[in-house]
């Protein structure tokens, strides 16, 4: 049967781990994980849920004399090493280590697929609810302003997302384009005779550029403010001052 001692050596071999990760469960994965990053410690009961987020967020902890995890839905059909990795993440986390850079690379570069940014974006959008107030204020109507800003500075081309303001006068999060929601949120901040109108014009002006410059995916990188978002960006007329005065808000 065997020509060969070498071929039969190599015959009882074990399986090792990247061939049998392809048979365990995901519970099984945690499990082997859980040996790896502990291993003087007996493995505890693990129990993994994948759940209908309305985002693609993971969270583990202990409960129960056991650990509990739970996965977003959208990884439940994902290949068995990204589960690996998400295992090193999440246990790392619990445990107050931090993973094999390899893990974090590959877990990011499954997420950072196109098909993966399409489900997570309509789980978002199907699932998730947009703290928002809509686009009138008492001082200024962002319908109105985006309108205004888009002949200005886009010739009148580009289509008007949702718009609405925030809840709260937030002054760490000023602006943001959702879009998951397609909609430009603005802090309520603005929405005060106190605040240059120069200010929201500008923010506002920013979260266009959102439209006009979408997100570059490359690889595991995702650039949010590309070179030509930013060049065109100063564009803004008193584009130093308007930056002197947002420092002031926040």
């Amino acid at each position: 049967m065997f020509d060969d001692s070498t071929r039969l050596e190599n015959f009882l071999k074990p399986v090792n781990v990247a061939s049998s990760l392809f048979f365990e469960s995901a519970a099984e994965i945690f499990g082997r994980v859980h040996r790896e990053i502990r291993p003087r410690t007996t493995v505890p009961p693990i129990a993994v849920t994948f759940k209908r987020f309305a985002s693609a967020s993971s969270n583990v902890r202990l409960a129960d004399g056991g650990i509990s995890v739970n996965i977003t839905d959208v990884l439940e059909n994902a290949p068995a090493p990204v589960t690996e990795a998400l295992a090193h993440i999440l246990l790392g986390k619990l445990y107050r280590k931090a993973p094999v850079a390899q893990y974090n690379h590959r877990y990011r570069l499954y997420m950072n697929r196109k098909d993966i940014r399409h489900r997570i974006g309509e789980v978002i959008q199907s699932r998730g609810r947009k703290m928002q107030t809509g686009p009138a204020g008492e001082l200024h109507h962002l319908e109105e302003l985006f309108d205004e800003l888009n002949v200005r500075f886009f010739g009148g081309m580009m289509a008007r997302p949702a718009l609405g303001w925030s809840p709260s006068r937030s002054r760490t999060r000023l602006g943001h384009y959702d879009p998951s929601h397609h909609m430009i949120v603005i802090s309520r901040i603005f929405d005060d005779p106190r605040t240059p109108r120069l200010a929201l014009e500008y923010v506002m002006f920013h979260e266009m550029l959102h439209l006009e410059y979408p997100v570059d995916h490359r690889g595991t990188r995702r650039c949010v403010h590309t070179p030509e978002f930013k060049a065109h960006e100063k564009t803004f007329p008193q584009f130093k001052e308007v930056k002197a005065l947002l420092k002031k808000l926040v």
